[in-house]
C-alpha cells in the first residue's frame, strides 16, 4: 500500500468515523421521533418540511456546488497559492449567498406550492397547512448548510476532514436535545423539531467556519460579481446542478407516490434512515476524500495512481457495503422493530417500513459504487456526462414508481429508486471504461469481490437463522434480538472474510503501521 493510499485510508477512517457517530445519534433522533410522533400526520408534515431544504441542499451544498468548487479551488491552491485560492472562495461564497437569499425569499412566498410539488397528496387530507408552516421555519437551513458546505470544501481541499465530517453530528445532537427538553416542558414536538433544525444549521456553519479560520481561510464578504472564476464555476456547476436535480426528482417522485398512501411518507423515511447508515458511512467518506485526491492525480498525469486510488476505494466500499446489504435484506423486520417499534410506532408500521427497507437494501451496493465512479468524471471537470446518465435513471425511476403504484402501492417508490440506482451505476461504469485502460479493475479487486460476496451470503444465512430462532423462543424482545443479530453478523463476517481472503490482515497492519 502506497503512502498516498494510507492517507486516503486515514481520510476514509476520519470521515467514516464521524459519519458513523452522526448516524448513531441520528438513529437516536429517529427512534425518539418514532416514539413521539409515530407515522402520523405531524411526523409526515415534518418529514416533508425537512426534506425540502435537504433537497435543495444537493444543488447548493455537497452536490452540484462542491463538485464544481473543489477541483477549481484545489487547482488554485496548488498552482497559484493560498491567497488566490482564498480570493476564489470569497467570490464563490458571494455568488452562492446571493443565490441562496433569493431562493429562500422565493420559498417563503411560494411555500404552499413548494410543498405540493413534493407531496401533492397532502392537499386532500389536511396535512398541507401544517407542512407549510413547518417548512417556513425549516427552509432557511439551506442557507446555513450550503455556506457550511463551502467551508467544508475548503477544508477538504487542504486534506482536513474532521471538522466538516463532525458537523452533521451537531444537527442530530441538537434535535435529540431539543426533543428531550420539549418532552420535559411539554412543548409541541413538531414545532420543537422545526426550530431545532434552524438552530442546528447555524451551529454547523459556526463549526466549519471556525475550522477554516484556523487554516487562514477567513472569508470576507464580497459583492457578488461574475468574475472569470465564478463564470467557470457556474459553467461546471450547471450540469452538476441539473444532474443533482434529476436525482432530486427521483426523491420527489417517491415522496409524491407515498403521499397518496396514509403513513407511507413516514415508512419510507424510516426505511431510508436505516439503509442510509452504511451508505452514509461509506459513501460520504468516499465522496469527500476521493474527489480532491483524484483531482490532484489527474492534473499531475498520474494515471497509475488514479487507477490504484479508484480500485482501493471500490474495495473499501464493497468490503463494508455487501454484508450490510445482505443483512438488511435478510432481517429487515427485526432491525426495524428493534429500533423503532415503541410508543406511537406499532407492528403494522414495522412491517411496512421493513418491506421498503429490504427493497432499498438491494440497491445499496449501486448507491455506494456511484460515489466511487462519479469522481472519475468530476476530477476531469466533466459534469455533463453524469447528467446524461442521471437523466436516464430518472426516467427509469419515474416509469417504475408511478406505473407501479396502482399495482403494488407505496413500495413502487422504493423499487423505482433501487432500479434507477443500478441503471445509473451501469452507465457510469461503461463511461469509466471508455476513459482508458488505466481505470480498469485490477487483479486484487477482481479476486476479492467474489470472496466478499460469499462471506456476506454466508453471514446473511446465519443471521436469518438466528432471527428465526429468536422469534420462536423469545417473542416480543426485539431489542435483545437486534443486539444478538448485529453482534453475530459482525463477528461471523469478520471471520469469514478473513478466512476466504476477502480481507488481508497484512494490509490492515501495513496501513496502521504506516499511518502511525
Amino acid at each position: 500500500m502506497t503512502p498516498r493510499s494510507v492517507r486516503l485510508l486515514r481520510g476514509f477512517a476520519t470521515v467514516g468515523g464521524w459519519t458513523m457517530a452522526s448516524r448513531i445519534v441520528g438513529f437516536v433522533r429517529d427512534i425518539a421521533i418514532a416514539a413521539f410522533l409515530g407515522a402520523g400526520p405531524v411526523a409526515e408534515a415534518f418529514f416533508v418540511a425537512f426534506r425540502l431544504p435537504n433537497m435543495f441542499r444537493r444543488f447548493f451544498a455537497e452536490g452540484a456546488f462542491n463538485l464544481a468548487f473543489i477541483p477549481l479551488f484545489a487547482k488554485r491552491l496548488e498552482g497559484e497559492g493560498a491567497e488566490e485560492a482564498r480570493r476564489f472562495a470569497e467570490e464563490s461564497a458571494a455568488a452562492l449567498l446571493a443565490a441562496l437569499i433569493a431562493l429562500t425569499v422565493l420559498a417563503q412566498l411560494a411555500m404552499p406550492w413548494f410543498v405540493l410539488a413534493l407531496a401533492s397528496g397532502f392537499g386532500a387530507d389536511g396535512k398541507l397547512d401544517l407542512a407549510v408552516a413547518f417548512s417556513r421555519v425549516v427552509f432557511p437551513y439551506i442557507l446555513f448548510i450550503s455556506l457550511a458546505a463551502l467551508f467544508s470544501g475548503v477544508l477538504n481541499a487542504f486534506g482536513r476532514f474532521a471538522a466538516a465530517a463532525a458537523a452533521p453530528v451537531l444537527l442530530n445532537v441538537i434535535l435529540v436535545a431539543a426533543m428531550g427538553v420539549g418532552a420535559a416542558l411539554d412543548w409541541d414536538m413538531g414545532w420543537t423539531l422545526a426550530w431545532a433544525v434552524f438552530a442546528a444549521g447555524l451551529a454547523q456553519l459556526a463549526l466549519v467556519g471556525h475550522a477554516a479560520r484556523g487554516l487562514g481561510m477567513t472569508l470576507r464578504l464580497r459583492r457578488p460579481r461574475l468574475t472569470p472564476g465564478v463564470r467557470r464555476l457556474i459553467t461546471l456547476g450547471i450540469p452538476a446542478a441539473l444532474a443533482g436535480g434529476v436525482m432530486q426528482i427521483n426523491l420527489v417522485v417517491g415522496t409524491q407516490v407515498a403521499s397518496y398512501f396514509d403513513g407511507a411518507v413516514s415508512w419510507l423515511w424510516y426505511a431510508d434512515r436505516l439503509y442510509q447508515l452504511p451508505l452514509g458511512v461509506v459513501g460520504v467518506a468516499i465522496g469527500v476524500v476521493l474527489l480532491p485526491d483524484l483531482s490532484r492525480r489527474v492534473r499531475a498525469g498520474d494515471a497509475g495512481g488514479a487507477a490504484h486510488t479508484l480500485n482501493r476505494a471500490a474495495e473499501f466500499c464493497l468490503v463494508l457495503t455487501l454484508p450490510a446489504a445482505v443483512a438488511l435484506v435478510a432481517v429487515p423486520n427485526l432491525l426495524t422493530a428493534g429500533l423503532f417499534e415503541r410508543g406511537a410506532f406499532d407492528a403494522a408500521d414495522t412491517a411496512a417500513t421493513a418491506a421498503a427497507l429490504a427493497v432499498y437494501a438491494v440497491g445499496l451496493p449501486a448507491f455506494v459504487l456511484q460515489k466511487v465512479l462519479q469522481p472519475a468524471y468530476f476530477s476531469r471537470e466533466d459534469t455533463a456526462t453524469p447528467l446524461r446518465f442521471a437523466t436516464v435513471s430518472m426516467l427509469v425511476n419515474l416509469v417504475v414508481a408511478v406505473g407501479g403504484a396502482p399495482l403494488i402501492g407505496y413500495l413502487a417508490a422504493a423499487i423505482g429508486t433501487t432500479a434507477a440506482a443500478w441503471v445509473n451505476l451501469a452507465l457510469l461504469w461503461r463511461g469509466v471504461r471508455r476513459m482508458g485502460g488505466e481505470l480498469a479493475i485490477d487483479a486484487r479487486l477482481a479476486q476479492r469481490v467474489p470472496r466478499m460476496a460469499l462471506a456476506s451470503l454466508a453471514m446473511g444465512a446465519l443471521v436469518l437463522g438466528i432471527a428465526e430462532l429468536h422469534a420462536a423462543h423469545m417473542p416480543g424482545q426485539q431489542v435483545m434480538g437486534l443486539v444478538i443479530v448485529v453482534a453475530a453478523g459482525a463477528a461471523s463476517y469478520a471471520i469469514l472474510a478473513g478466512a476466504l481472503g476477502a480481507v488481508r490482515l497484512a494490509d490492515l497492519r501495513s496501513a496502521v503501521s504506516r499511518g502511525a
